[in-house]
C-alpha cells in the first residue's frame, strides 16, 4: 500500500482508483512493519470507495482485520447523501466500556479479594449464550428498547447521576422495536443483565498512576483507588439486527449504483427506507447494551455491599463513565471551514470529544469527555481524555482497545500446555471464567501492547492520558 508518513504517528493511504477520499492511519512505524497488518489497510481503502465519505477513511493504532470495516476504523458519511453500513458498526451494537471509581483503596480489598472475585463470578452471568435472573415480558424489553439507561434506572437498577455520566444519556432516540425480527427480540429477552463471552469482562483494578491530576481530579481518580471496569455490548439482541440486516443490504447490492470492492460493506443510503430502518433497528440494540451495562454495574454495587458489609454511600461506587465503541451516529463537524451534518461510523473506535462539546455532560465539560480504553486482562487499561485535535482531525474519535495480534485459533495453539490463570495469578492477578478455552483465546501476548496503542494516540494528540488501572481480578465469559 501506498503509505505517507505525515508525522511520526500519522500516516497517509494514496487516494487510488476508485476511492473518493484518502485514508489516514494512526500508528507507529514499528505497527505497519506486522504484515497482519496489510488486509485492515486493505479495508482502509475498500471503505474509501463508499458515496459521500467526508474527508477520509480513518484508522485508529489498535486496527485489525474486520467485517467489512477495519476494527479500529471510522468514517463519516454527508447525512444527506451518504451511505450506512452495519458492517462499520459490527455484530455486538454498542460494545463498550464502563468504568466505576469506589471508596476503597488497595488494601482495603487486596486481603478479601479472592472472596469478592467469587462473588462477582456467581452473581454476573457470563459465558456463551448466558442468561440471567433478569426475567422480562416482550412488552417491557421493548420499553428497554426504547428508553435505554433511563429504563434500568427506574426500575431501580443505579440512579439519575449515572444517566448524566453515560454518553448520549444511554439513549438514542428514534429507536424503533417493531423494526426487530421476533429471533432478535427472543434472544434480548434472555440475556439482560449478562456479561458474555470472549473478550468481555468485568474487571476489579485500582488506579496504579495519574498523568493529568487535575482532569483526574474532576472524573474522581486518584492513585491507589480501587475501580469496577466493565466491557460488553448488545448480547445476542446485537448481533442479531446486524445479521438480519446484512443478509437484507446484501441481497440488494445490485441496486445500489455502484460496484462494492467488497460484499461485506453491504450498506443503503442514509435517507433511504432501508438505512433509516437499520438506524432506529441499531438505535434498539445500543439502547439494550447501555441497560445491559448499567444492570451489570447495579450487581457489582450489590456484591461489594454485601462482602464489605456497607451501605451504598460508605461503597462510594460512583460511575465515572460509560462510552460505547461500535456505533453509528448522527452528528455535526466542522469540515473543510463549514459545519457538516455526517453519519459518523465507529467500529472498534472511540468518542473522544472535547473541552467545551455539548455532548459532554455538564460536570466534565471544562475538561473534556472520558474515553476509556480496557486493555488485556494480564497487562493495563487507560482513561484519556477527548480534545479539539480529535475535533478537527478524526471526528472526535480515538482508539478502544489494545487490538488482537493473534486469532482466537492462533492463541489457543500458541498458549498449548500453559496454565494462563496461573500465570495471571503470580502477576497478582485473580481470574474467574466460563468458557473452556476462554482464558487460552484472550492470553495477553493475543493482543497488542496496550500501552503503546496509547502512546500513538496521545502522541498524535487526538486524546490525552489521564490514568492508567491495573487489573487485580477479572471475571471473564
Amino acid at each position: 500500500m501506498d503509505l505517507k508518513q505525515i508525522s511520526p504517528y500519522k500516516w497517509e493511504l494514496a487516494k487510488t482508483g476508485a476511492m473518493r477520499v484518502p485514508g489516514i492511519v494512526y500508528a507507529s512505524a514499528e505497527m505497519l512493519e506486522d504484515p497482519q497488518q496489510a488486509e485492515p489497510l486493505k479495508q482502509v481503502a475498500n471503505v474509501a470507495v463508499l458515496p459521500g465519505i467526508v474527508k477520509a477513511s480513518l484508522a485508529m493504532p489498535d486496527m485489525h482485520w474486520g467485517y467489512g470495516f477495519p476494527i479500529g476504523g471510522v468514517a463519516a458519511f454527508d447525512w444527506d447523501t451518504g451511505v450506512v453500513s452495519p458492517g462499520g458498526v459490527g455484530y455486538d451494537i454498542n460494545c463498550g466500556v464502563r468504568l466505576a471509581t469506589t471508596g476503597f483503596e488497595e488494601a482495603d480489598v487486596r486481603p478479601r479479594l479472592r472472596e469478592l472475585v467469587e462473588a462477582l463470578f456467581r452473581n454476573v452471568p457470563s459465558g456463551v449464550g448466558s442468561t440471567g435472573p433478569l426475567k422480562v415480558s416482550e412488552k417491557e424489553e421493548k420499553q428497554v428498547l426504547r428508553r435505554g439507561s433511563q429504563w434500568a434506572v427506574n426500575h431501580g437498577y443505579g440512579t439519575d447521576a449515572d444517566v448524566a455520566r453515560t454518553e448520549d444519556g444511554g439513549c438514542i432516540a428514534g429507536a424503533d422495536p417493531s423494526l426487530l425480527s421476533q429471533r432478535a427480540l427472543d434472544r434480548g429477552r434472555k440475556q439482560l443483565g449478562t456479561l458474555g463471552s470472549g473478550n468481555h469482562f468485568l474487571e476489579v483494578g485500582v488506579v496504579e498512576e495519574v498523568f493529568e491530576p487535575e482532569t483526574a481530579r474532576v472524573f474522581g481518580l486518584h492513585p491507589g483507588q480501587v475501580t469496577i471496569l466493565l466491557h460488553t455490548g448488545s448480547r445476542g439482541l446485537g448481533y442479531q439486527v446486524c445479521d438480519d440486516f446484512l443478509a437484507e443490504l446484501t441481497r440488494q447490492i445490485h441496486t445500489l449504483g455502484f460496484e462494492l470492492p467488497d460484499r461485506q460493506l453491504a450498506c443503503a443510503q442514509i435517507q433511504s427506507e432501508q438505512g433509516r430502518r437499520y438506524l432506529s433497528a441499531m438505535a434498539c440494540a445500543a439502547n439494550y447494551a447501555w441497560v445491559n451495562r448499567q444492570i451489570l454495574l447495579h450487581r457489582a454495587r450489590e456484591v461489594f455491599s454485601e462482602i464489605f458489609e456497607m451501605g451504598p454511600e460508605r461503597l462510594g461506587i460512583d460511575l465515572v463513565y460509560d462510552v460505547c465503541h461500535n456505533i453509528a451516529k448522527k452528528e455535526v463537524h466542522r469540515v473543510g471551514g463549514r459545519l457538516q451534518t455526517v453519519c459518523v461510523h465507529r467500529k472498534g473506535a472511540t468518542r473522544a470529544f472535547a473541552p467545551g462539546h455539548e455532548a459532554v455532560c455538564e460536570e466534565y465539560r471544562p475538561v473534556g469527555q472520558p474515553s476509556l480504553i480496557p486493555g488485556d486482562m494480564g497487562t493495563a487499561s487507560y482513561v484519556l481524555v477527548g480534545t479539539e485535535k480529535a475535533m478537527e482531525e478524526t471526528f472526535g474519535s480515538t482508539c478502544h482497545g489494545a487490538g488482537r495480534l493473534l486469532s482466537r485459533k492462533a492463541a489457543v495453539r500458541q498458549s498449548k500446555g500453559r496454565a494462563i490463570n496461573r500465570e495471571l495469578e503470580d502477576k497478582g492477578i485473580l481470574v474467574r471464567w466460563t468458557g473452556r478455552s476462554t482464558l487460552r483465546e484472550e492470553m495477553p501476548e493475543a493482543y497488542k501492547d496496550i500501552s503503546k496503542v496509547v502512546d500513538v494516540v496521545h502522541g498524535a494528540g487526538i486524546c490525552k492520558k489521564v490514568a492508567r488501572l491495573r487489573p487485580m481480578a477479572v471475571v471473564k465469559g
